[in-house]
């Protein structure tokens, strides 16, 4: 029924990727449940013989020249967090590839890139090495089969009496090739359907510390983006979006617009969720940029919802003091809190944010009558390419999506509508419509993703608790006011269960055994709302560790083993994480200089557990207060750890980035409907001088299957720093950005 309702709801979609209810996939997104979106000839039978689905297939993702140079191809998009090195780590593992030859590139929209687990073209959730894992190892065991099998014919001599060493293949009499004299040879051989895989004891790449197969070329400025592609002929396009989500075009003066040297045209292109635009295009930005300013357009914004964050602030407090939809999973008898010896009232606000990443969004196109090519950084390939194929009214298979390196993303290029790339196939549409028919490069501003992008939804969370003078926790009524992010998208009925959204309740209550009921509300507002990196973690976690440590203190317990006494049973995992943080800081073990004071949270993301403790500082005086850290000591445990160096970077950029939301101005407000920050100068972004003088992160040795890091490390930063702040000062940070009285 759900798959019913969802192709009647967007029937483009489903025409064009062929969808019925044999060919969706549910799949975990972020925490929730999400559709996969893919052609019916992508959709893989649960019946597949093994060896025979296209993401098992080695020439899909190995190719080895003749001088023995290994290119293996990431099924994903790498935005910064060393996948495309990961996954490459892993193949060459049971290749027993050289390494220093191995070079990386990326997949596209075709079935073999789909995520095996999900059946669905995504990078999110932090799945890439977690869910590919297996995958990547099988498809260098086949490599490696396929290359032993090429040689033993050419020898004949049995497979058996060969061995492998790193980029060669050994004979039993001297014999010696180069994998690259036998790639050929090797790939016409037949697939093997099983291949043995190595003992962990002998890995020799799979948990090294390795740099990325591009640090030199980005060190260097060598590397390429999206923003960066050229091609013969490209025209640039900036778009006028309305100052209001959802406005419309009344009109437009283009003259003084078309006299700008280099202006080519003046177009007026629909734009998401039903709003209007004007492009103009030009032989290169600075002249696209040029016209757009001397542009003059009269919009219409009658009928749309124009939000004041001040008042929707005060209208979420309100709902929050009512019960929501009930999270079923968490329903506890609230009748203790009536008589609880202790009660702890608390109300918490979270702003909108801006995903922020450095390389503002670009998407190149050209649209022929026979296809359309696109060249950008997508996180969902297979889900753009079946919303390109629906604009067009190409078949799918005349659709092809080259995949770009990304400078950052955070979740703005997995938009469910593919709003920014239909954006970008509007303008080429209209550009072939004016008879001026060429590749197109739309390029975002930082002022234009700032103003008409999409948010981390503005959250607001109640909590009434009543515990005892022993901290036992006796009763918990939590509400939690969000915007949903799945409403009005493709993946709304599979990711809205009984009317609750799981990216916002994510995280809540675990890993603590607590009597918690927890509801929800989703309020329509008219601000287009999107993941951010962590997702729901970014306030639950926050929510959850600054409560924990309040209790805590108030009840005069160490805040670590007031966290251990709460912690169940399956939380082995948190406990060695935090226990791991604790003991190499040094924690309730140093003499802090005045004025310094510990803080302490856990939280468990996409599978992964992140624990900090953070000595922390103030700064400055009354209002202008501000906190300072001196060290983080990060305990981490991601199951067996693909490359310590990768998720040693994860968790310091997650560090900077969370301590980000903590500082002042770090927030999207609106006036009158209107987006009032424009850049980072009144957004404002952690710099130099406000990192971390040491930022140390231990791992928690495993050897089991490998969970993900591109996002664990954010959500426990706030938190601990805030209750740091709290022994500081005896001042609980109610809202993000922290405020001083």
């Amino acid at each position: 029924m759900l798959i019913d309702r969802l192709a009647q709801r967007h029937p483009e979609l489903a025409q064009a990727a062929g969808l019925n209810r044999r060919h969706f996939v549910s799949a975990t997104v972020g925490g929730a449940l999400g559709l996969a979106l893919v052609p019916a000839a992508w959709a893989q039978g649960s019946a597949a013989a093994p060896g025979s689905s296209p993401t098992e297939q080695p020439l899909a993702f190995v190719s080895i020249a003749k001088d023995g140079t290994t290119t293996v191809l990431c099924n994903r998009m790498d935005m910064g967090q060393g996948i495309e090195t990961a996954l490459a780590q892993i193949c060459a593992e049971e290749l027993d590839a050289d390494w220093s030859r191995v070079r990386t590139a990326f997949g596209d929209q075709k079935p073999a890139y789909v995520d095996p687990r999900m059946g669905m073209h995504l990078t999110g959730g932090s799945n890439s090495v977690k869910n590919s894992y297996q995958q990547y190892r099988e498809l260098g065991a086949r490599t490696r089969a396929m290359l032993l099998d090429a040689a033993a014919t050419a020898w004949g001599v049995p497979m058996a009496q060969l061995r492998t060493e790193p980029g060669r293949v050994l004979g039993p009499n001297g014999q010696a090739a180069g994998y690259g004299e036998l790639f050929d040879a090797a790939m016409a051989r037949p697939v093997p359907a099983k291949v043995p895989l190595k003992d962990p004891k002998d890995f020799r790449l799979i948990g090294q510390p390795t740099g990325l197969t591009v640090s030199k070329a980005k060190a260097t400025g060598a590397q390429g983006y999206g923003m960066d592609v050229q091609l013969p002929g490209l025209l640039t396009a900036v778009v006028q979006r309305p100052p209001v989500f959802r406005g419309r075009v009344r009109g437009h003066d283009a003259s003084a617009a078309l006299k700008v040297p280099g202006v080519r045209a003046v177009l007026p292109v629909p734009l998401d969720r039903g709003g209007q635009g004007v492009a103009v295009v030009g032989t290169g930005y600075w002249p696209a940029q040029q016209g757009r300013s001397a542009l003059k357009v009269d919009w219409d914004l009658s009928g749309v919802d124009a939000v004041d964050t001040e008042r929707l602030t005060a209208d979420y407090r309100q709902r929050a003091r009512r019960a929501g939809t009930p999270v079923k999973a968490l329903q506890a008898d609230l009748t203790p809190l009536a008589t609880a010896p202790r009660k702890l009232v608390a109300e918490f606000v979270f702003p909108y944010l801006n995903h922020a990443q450095m390389e503002p969004l670009a998407v190149t196109v050209d649209l022929r009558p026979d296809g359309c090519d696109l060249h950008y950084a997508s996180q969902m390939p297979g889900v753009d390419a079946a919303a390109v194929a629906a604009v067009t009214g190409l078949p799918p298979g005349q659709v092809q999506i080259h995949v770009q390196m990304a400078g950052g993303g955070f979740g703005r290029r997995a938009v469910p509508s593919s709003e920014y790339v239909i954006e970008a196939v509007q303008v080429a549409k209209a550009l072939a419509q004016a008879g001026q028919r060429a590749p197109v490069k739309v390029v975002w501003s930082r002022e234009d993703d700032i103003a008409a992008g999409y948010y981390r939804p503005l959250t607001v969370h109640r909590a009434e608790i009543g515990f005892g003078p022993d901290g036992r926790v006796l009763a918990w009524d939590h509400r939690i006011v969000s915007q949903s992010i799945a409403k009005g998208t493709p993946f709304e009925g599979f990711m809205l269960r009984d009317g609750v959204d799981g990216t916002a309740t994510e995280g809540m209550r675990e890993p603590y055994e607590l009597p918690m009921a927890l509801s929800v509300h989703h309020p329509d507002v008219n601000v287009p709302v999107l993941w951010w990196r962590s997702v729901g973690a970014t306030h639950t976690a926050y929510v959850m560790e600054t409560l924990v440590d309040e209790i805590a203190q108030a009840t005069r317990q160490d805040p670590v083993a007031y966290r251990m006494k709460l912690m169940g049973p399956k939380a082995q995992r948190h406990r060695a994480a935090l226990q791991l943080a604790v003991d190499r800081s040094g924690y309730g073990k140093r003499r802090l200089k005045p004025g310094q004071a510990w803080g302490v949270a856990v939280h468990e993301s996409f599978e992964s557990v992140v624990a900090y403790v953070v000595l922390a500082r103030l700064q400055g005086k009354g209002q202008d207060r501000r906190p300072v850290l001196d060290e983080v000591h990060a305990g981490v445990h991601c199951n067996r750890c693909v490359n310590p160096r990768s998720v040693e970077a994860q968790v310091q950029g997650a560090v900077i980035m969370a301590l980000g939301t903590t500082m002042p101005t770090h927030r999207i407000t609106l006036k009158d409907g209107v987006v009032q920050q424009r850049n980072f100068y009144d957004m404002a972004m952690p710099r130099i001088g406000d990192a971390p003088k040491r930022v140390a992160v231990h791992i928690v040795p495993s050897d089991d299957p490998p969970t993900g890091m591109g996002e664990p490390g954010l959500p426990p930063l706030a938190p601990a720093l805030a209750n740091a702040v709290a022994r500081l000062t005896g001042q609980r940070q109610r809202e993000l950005p922290f405020r001083f009285a």
